[in-house]
């Protein structure tokens, strides 16, 4: 079975409307990937058993998974590896959405997700290695 036919049956194991939260931020995070010039081509697989989608090219960004939040903060969230500055530097450019320490941020299925702050979000995360060379280079 192929990595993304992996990821798509989880997303399909979860009840409504956690499935449908989860479907529109994988649909969310491909067209980003693809719009992205630096992001590169995505894998998309299972990391922690959790849909997770990383850059095939080295260095480029970070990886990013979904899943239901198990918090009381949302009802699905989207992580990224704590050691970087992602959240961080989302909380200070969305102040108004809901973060779980410094890997998470959560949306809550009652609300409309919010998409432009997404997209931009995972823009940042699918080249954040590459941003962060360019950073060091000046």
């Amino acid at each position: 079975m192929n990595k993304a036919r992996q990821t798509l049956d989880l997303i399909g194991s979860y009840p409504e409307p956690v499935r449908g939260g989860l479907r529109r931020l994988r649909e969310i995070i491909l067209e980003t990937a693809a719009s992205t010039e630096d992001a590169g081509t995505l894998e998309e697989t299972l990391k922690w058993g959790q849909p997770s989608f990383v850059s095939v090219k080295p260095r480029t960004g970070t990886t990013i998974r979904i899943d239901r939040d198990k918090t009381d903060a949302g009802d699905v969230a989207l992580f990224v590896n704590c050691q970087t500055s992602l959240v961080s530097d989302w909380r200070t450019l969305f102040p108004h959405l809901r973060f779980g320490g410094d890997r998470s941020v959560h949306f809550s299925l009652g609300e409309d997700l919010p998409e432009n702050e997404i997209r931009h979000m995972v823009a940042m995360a699918l080249t954040y290695h590459t941003r962060k060379s360019a950073r060091k280079a000046r």
